[in-house]
């Protein structure tokens, strides 16, 4: 088995209580819908499915869904994975059926790229990643695995945006898509902040409150 195919079983027992048991088996109850099919309830071997969920490329790409004894196997693609918020461990997981001739909508993953190198950082600037990840429409075939952000260029005050990233052919940002204007920036460099105060400054600070306090108490007599 690739890392890139999920090995189900089917799943008959539904509901909450049934999850909870499944659950203490060590299997992940699971659903494959879409794709003009009926929605199918499936069970994943937990262990199996943690392995291949920390390949970050498995969560941007095209899957193979097969049952087990039987022959019939979908391209499919994760949609969503539900995790216990106190231990997360994965709970539930959605999968959606694709066509190779329907677009899809997935959050692929950014890798920044030269950023060590960028005269920005090298000149003591703090970078910041404002996403991580971005959504966007393509067919199948043309899924990226991940986005690449060139960080060459950037200096102290510079910024990339959405419409700046390079996108690979037959792909296209979601949320420009939508508004033009939702072209927010994805990382950017920043001058550094002070880390300690002034000593001088907080002492002129002190001096000029003390003595608008004691003008105050002075007017305050006078009347």
């Amino acid at each position: 088995m690739n890392e890139f195919e999920v090995v189900a079983q089917p799943r008959t027992a539904l509901g909450t209580n049934a999850s909870r048991r499944l659950r203490r088996t060590g299997m992940i109850p699971a659903i494959l819908y879409g794709g003009g099919k009926d929605p199918v309830p499936l069970s994943l071997d937990e262990n199996r499915i943690r392995k291949q969920i920390e390949n970050e490329a498995f969560a941007a790409h095209i899957l193979t869904v097969r049952v087990e004894d039987e022959d019939e196997e979908s391209q499919a693609v994760l949609k969503s994975v539900h995790r216990d918020p106190a231990t997360d461990r994965v709970i539930h997981m959605d999968f959606q059926r694709i066509s190779a001739s329907s677009e899809i909508h997935m959050h692929v993953p950014l890798h920044f790229i030269n950023e060590e190198e960028c005269p920005g950082k090298r000149a003591g600037g703090i970078v910041t990643h404002l996403l991580v990840e971005v959504e966007v429409g393509c067919l199948p075939r043309d899924l990226p695995e991940f986005i690449e952000v060139d960080m060459a260029s950037l200096d102290v005050g510079d910024s990339v945006h959405l419409s700046e990233i390079i996108l690979p052919d037959g792909v296209h940002i979601m949320a420009l898509a939508h508004n033009p204007d939702n072209d927010q920036p994805v990382v950017s460099v920043q001058h550094p902040q002070k880390l300690e105060a002034d000593p001088e400054a907080e002492e002129e600070e002190l001096e000029e409150a003390t003595e608008a306090v004691a003008a105050t108490e002075s007017e305050a007599e006078e009347d």
